[in-house]
């Protein structure tokens, strides 16, 4: 287990968050918070495997075994699975617990579970620019809601509300969206998905799964004959294969249309944030893709979604961030 040295500007009381998804489990104490930089000082990391234990709690408890001081009153769990109520599912492995439960016996004086997105939108604000990756210049209103987005396993994506009474985070099923075509080539291959699919939503596309169906889409499109791929194979055969290249190229392409209408739906002046598993594995292909044209190409609406700068996230521990965040905020102020 790593520590980190702490920044002791003010008094702050720690707090436990933790990442946890279908493969690991990661923990950390959030044990300062530093003004002058905006950041959080993240201390006493580890990681398990998830499949390790049989239940959320067995993890935590085997985290807290390991902690070397006195385990704090505050939490904050991200978690790759929905939440109803207090009710939390993770399906991938079969855990569920229930928060109430979970902060009575735990003795929390504040529990909060937010999903991985929500996550990702708390953060946003507190992001290293010198970390990440700005794929579109503009200029950000500091009151304004927050975009953030990406395709990773799925599509997701949120907003982070503001105004000057404070923020929310608003979570939405985004990656069920009907994908929208701006392009002949966007229509074509929308036809052709429509041979094997009743609905194609932007998940169908812009997800790892989505990504290996463009490809055989676009091959069809062509005239060829898919071999079959998955998405990282996709990437892998770039560099020799034309329906690979292209598939990639278009990925880029549309996901700014995408990403342009979900910048306009949420109001995002305050930038948008764009993360998940696959684009950030391709960043030199975004930045010379179209991207930034079909982001900016709203008709009336164009000018506004210009000024709107877009940020590629590439820094790691964006859900210890996110989950300190929404704990933080609560007492900003």
């Amino acid at each position: 287990m790593s520590q980190t040295t702490s920044f002791q500007l003010t008094h702050f009381d720690p707090i436990i968050v933790a990442d946890i998804g279908g493969t690991n489990a990661r923990f950390a104490v959030i044990t300062d918070y530093d003004v002058n930089t905006n950041q959080f000082s993240i201390s006493y990391q580890a990681t398990f495997p998830s499949a390790q234990f049989q239940s959320f709690e067995a993890a935590l408890h085997c985290y807290l075994e390991q902690l070397t001081i006195d385990t704090p009153k505050r939490a904050c769990l991200a978690v790759a699975g929905p939440i109803k109520a207090n009710q939390v599912y993770l399906t991938n492995l079969g855990w569920h617990f229930n928060s109430q439960d979970l902060k009575d016996s735990m003795r929390f004086d504040e529990l909060s579970v937010i999903n991985d997105f929500a996550a990702f939108a708390y953060a946003a604000p507190y992001l290293d620019p010198e970390q990440n990756i700005i794929i579109k210049s503009g200029q950000a209103e500091q009151t304004a809601n927050i975009a953030v987005m990406g395709p990773g396993t799925g599509f997701g994506a949120a907003c982070l509300v503001r105004d000057a009474d404070g923020c929310a985070v608003m979570s939405c099923e985004a990656g069920h969206i009907s994908l929208a075509s701006v392009t002949d080539l966007d229509q074509a291959l929308i036809d052709e998905m429509r041979t094997e699919l009743k609905h194609v939503s932007i998940e169908d596309v812009f997800s790892g799964r989505g990504l290996a169906r463009l490809y055989r889409t676009m091959a069809k499109v062509r005239g060829v004959t898919p071999q079959n791929l998955t998405a990282a194979q996709v990437s892998e055969m770039a560099e020799e294969c034309d329906i690979c290249d292209a598939t990639l190229n278009h990925f880029c392409d549309w996901i700014g249309s995408v990403s342009g209408d979900l910048a306009l739906t949420f109001g995002a002046l305050g930038g948008v944030f764009i993360g998940g598993g696959i684009l950030p594995r391709m960043s030199d292909r975004l930045l010379s893709s179209r991207f930034v044209e079909r982001f900016t190409e709203k008709g009336l609406m164009s000018q506004y979604a210009g000024q709107i700068p877009v940020t590629l996230v590439v820094q790691d521990n964006i859900p210890l961030i996110g989950a300190a965040a929404c704990i933080h905020e609560r007492y900003q102020g």
